[in-house]
């Protein structure tokens, strides 16, 4: 059969992993999203000093060592090794076995912002302070992008395509797409995907700061969709996923917890930092999700928002749901689970699908805490400060970064 006109594979979800600020696996994440429990703390990681933001969402107590062999921790960045231990859970649950027969249909596919930042800041102090010879020898392969995807590929031994996505806030949803594409195109028969972020350094944090893009406040943050929401609060942690076709998943009995129908992307071309007006970006991203999964608006149940809590973004998402759903906006369940998160930029839309598949699992949809105020220009239904049961069957996950990057994923129950 020509491979132009063959039915392209359904792609499943075999395996998650997560470590948020909500906590160190799926499990107890889930449980705290449920309970809308805020990840917001002090920073401990970097001192406060003058930075303006009030809070940041830290993993908490968080020892690589207690997850990993002290040598491979040692070896590894901040967002390294929260990629690893989001991947361990993923692959321990997918029970995917990898043999020379087979490690070349596999493929890993990352998004991240930045990489090893940490590390980045760590050894230009080193040198500032004891010279060039002191810098560590794995200083480089801690920094790059792709070292994330590079060490988990040799963890496992995966030997088909890999490749790291570094679009801003967006990155997560676009590894995971770029996951969905490679199956649907036949190029591999699985893949590790998901994202991964530690970017709580100063120089991360001042430039967020300087932009006017975090939240001042030390409790009750961040607020999306709130008339009184002030900015984003930075946030840590790596959501992992296991792709799989579903001949492939089913050939070997593995369990399914969902599949992904659609994926759309698509660039702003007018601001570096701010959305398109009336979110028209985002909508067109919208709209392509929807045609890929040949879904339409009104078979669609929940939004997991990009809702960052600033102003413009908010309100420009907010109108782009309108400007698609029309009628229906006013009837889907919409929240921002980044209320409870904080904004783990690059990993947050692999942590979202996540959140995603959960919430068809048990019909529970998430909450957008920290809300009080209504405001106006945001007034669709945002599931305010508590969980809610409800019939929860198809689902958009939205992802939105600096740059004008759109990344929209559908995400449906899956059905035999």
């Amino acid at each position: 059969m020509d491979n132009n006109n063959r039915q392209k594979p359904r792609v499943v979800i075999t395996g998650m992993g997560l470590i948020t600020p909500l906590g160190y696996n799926v499990p107890e994440t889930w449980a705290a999203v449920l309970a809308g429990k805020s990840g917001l703390g002090p920073f401990t990681i970097i001192d406060k000093g003058e930075h303006t933001a009030g809070a940041v969402c830290e993993i908490k107590d968080f020892d690589a060592e207690e997850h990993m062999d002290k040598r491979l921790a040692r070896r590894r960045d901040r967002y390294q090794q929260l990629a690893t231990i989001a991947a361990s859970e993923a692959m321990a649950q997918a029970q995917l076995p990898i043999t020379d027969e087979n490690r070349e249909r596999i493929g890993v596919i990352l998004g991240t912002g930045v990489g090893g930042i940490g590390t980045l800041v760590e050894q230009e102090h080193i040198i500032l302070e004891k010279g060039p010879r002191r810098v560590s020898p794995f200083g480089i392969t801690m920094i790059m992008p792709n070292g994330a995807a590079g060490m988990l590929a040799i963890d496992y031994g995966i030997q088909g395509p890999s490749a790291t996505i570094t679009t801003a806030c967006a990155a997560g949803n676009d590894a995971v797409g770029h996951a969905f594409r490679a199956i649907q195109h036949g190029e591999v028969d699985a893949v590790l995907t998901g994202g991964s972020e530690a970017i709580i350094t100063d120089v991360a944090m001042a430039g967020f700061e300087k932009a006017g893009a975090t939240s001042t406040a030390s409790e009750c943050a961040p607020r999306p969709f709130d008339k009184n929401r002030d900015g984003l609060v930075v946030g840590e942690g790596a959501g992992i996923l296991i792709l799989e076709s579903l001949e492939h998943a089913q050939a070997r009995g593995a369990e399914i917890f969902g599949e992904i129908v659609g994926y759309g992307r698509t660039t702003d071309a007018y601001h570096i930092t701010a959305p398109s007006e009336g979110g028209a970006g985002a909508a067109r991203a919208i709209r392509k999700a929807l045609d890929d999964a040949n879904l339409q608006p009104a078979d669609v149940d929940y939004i997991s928002a990009h809702g960052t809590a600033t102003q413009l973004n908010d309100a420009s998402e907010t109108a782009a749901i309108k400007s698609v759903f029309g009628d229906h906006a006013y009837k889907l369940a919409i929240s921002s689970t980044k209320s409870m998160t904080g904004h783990i930029m690059g990993a947050t839309g692999a942590i979202e699908t996540i959140f995603c598949i959960l919430a068809m699992r048990d019909q529970m949809i998430p909450p957008t805490i920290n809300y009080e105020t209504p405001d106006p220009d945001c007034d669709l239904d945002y599931v305010p400060n508590r969980a809610r049961a409800g019939q929860v069957r198809v689902c958009l996950n939205h992802a939105f970064g600096f740059g004008g990057h759109n990344a929209v994923l559908a995400v449906k129950e899956f059905v035999p």
